[in-house]
């Protein structure tokens, strides 16, 4: 099936836009902040002072009669999986982008990041279901395949259950990934299966949070369609009372998501849609550098 040519001019733009920032800012906060998974053997050489006297060959040391070390390269190779919510709630927003477009641009600063570093790249859109699976694949080409997809791809569900997407995505992954997973986390009961999820894997959670979801402007009266459900709510947004409890409930939700959060041993990106969306990144990648 052949992509639309605004698609493409899309997925063009926003490479444009991104490639700046990650080679500016991005790629070495990246490399430091997500490590490999682990240590490789490259070669013998001879011990110098300073050396630790761990990595000492005794066998090698042995045959020559001369201290040798071992010495050992990082393991950077590693899958990254971009996790977006797609459903409804994601075609809403009261700013210029809605946060369907704030994930796609996120997606691109990690996956053109990832991408610079050599790491395979999978995309993976959910909303109460599995919507769209594309394996890990390396290379700035994946890149413009997945971000093709995020833009092209039709939902088949408006509706949210994170638990079944983050089970299914827990049975596909079969070795050990980096999952940023990038949503609104209007959604209850989560916890359990993002917890699991957890255990093998390591998990940031990409929160995206529009104003109005803090602070609702007094407008008087305003019909609200859910955009998941379809149902409409009158509500006077001038009301002492309203904003009082609407207030309340998005301090609940927002206390209630963070503790989901550190029970399950997940970190937290914090996303505002009418705000920079680079520095939170950038501040998340040094902050995990220096632990």
């Amino acid at each position: 099936m052949s992509v639309p040519e605004h698609i493409l001019k899309k997925v063009k733009l926003i490479e444009i836009k991104t490639r700046k920032v990650v080679n500016n800012l991005f790629v070495g906060e990246y490399h430091s902040a997500f490590k490999g998974q682990g240590m490789t053997f490259s070669e013998f050489r001879e011990y110098v002072p300073g050396d630790d006297v761990r990595s000492i060959s005794w066998t090698v040391t042995a045959r020559t009669g001369k201290p040798y070390i071992k010495k050992y390269d990082e393991e950077r190779e590693m899958n990254v999986v971009l996790a977006v919510d797609v459903s409804g709630s994601q075609q809403a927003g009261s700013t210029e982008d809605l946060k369907g477009e704030i994930s796609a641009h996120l997606s691109a600063l990690l996956g053109f990041s990832a991408a610079q570093n050599k790491d395979a790249v999978c995309l993976y859109l959910f909303s109460d279901q599995p919507e769209h699976y594309v394996p890990a694949k390396k290379g700035k080409g994946q890149i413009h395949r997945l971000l093709r997809d995020l833009y092209y791809f039709e939902p088949q569900s408006k509706k949210t259950s994170l638990e079944s997407s983050l089970e299914y995505l827990r049975g596909v992954l079969k070795k050990k990934a980096h999952i940023f997973l990038i949503s609104d986390f209007q959604d209850q009961n989560f916890e359990n299966s993002l917890s699991r999820l957890s255990r093998k894997h390591d998990v940031v959670a990409v929160w995206i949070v529009d104003p109005f979801e803090v602070k609702m402007p007094k407008m008087g009266l305003v019909d609200f369609e859910c955009p998941e459900t379809g149902q409409i709510l009158t509500v006077d947004t001038s009301s002492a009372i309203f904003q009082k409890e609407y207030r309340a409930v998005y301090e609940r939700s927002l206390k209630e998501t963070k503790q989901k959060l550190v029970q399950s041993r997940v970190d937290l990106i914090e996303v505002d849609t009418s705000k920079d969306i680079v520095m939170p990144l950038l501040k998340y990648f040094r902050m995990r550098s220096a632990r």
